[in-house]
């Protein structure tokens, strides 16, 4: 399984769900609050993106709430 990382930032209602869905997949994931350290906001500007949730796995870089493409980056083979 690939590192997954969460961006993130604080009363972000998608952001809950973004996290939501990968625990009930029983998915670890590292989250990055980008309104409590100004790296994880600059790391964000350098994907060229400007709005979290930004779910980052692999070679994967999903903006929002898309199943879709979640089950596309966890389950590569299918």
């Amino acid at each position: 399984m690939e590192n997954v990382i969460v961006y993130t930032s604080s009363n972000c209602p998608h952001c809950r769900q973004v996290k939501g869905y990968l625990a009930d997949k029983g998915i670890q994931y590292e989250e990055r609050n980008i309104e409590t350290n100004d790296d994880f906001a600059q790391q964000v500007w350098d994907m060229g993106l400007r709005a979290v949730p930004v779910t980052v796995i692999g070679e994967h870089k999903i903006v929002g709430m898309n199943t879709t493409q979640f089950n596309r980056a966890l389950n590569p083979e299918a």
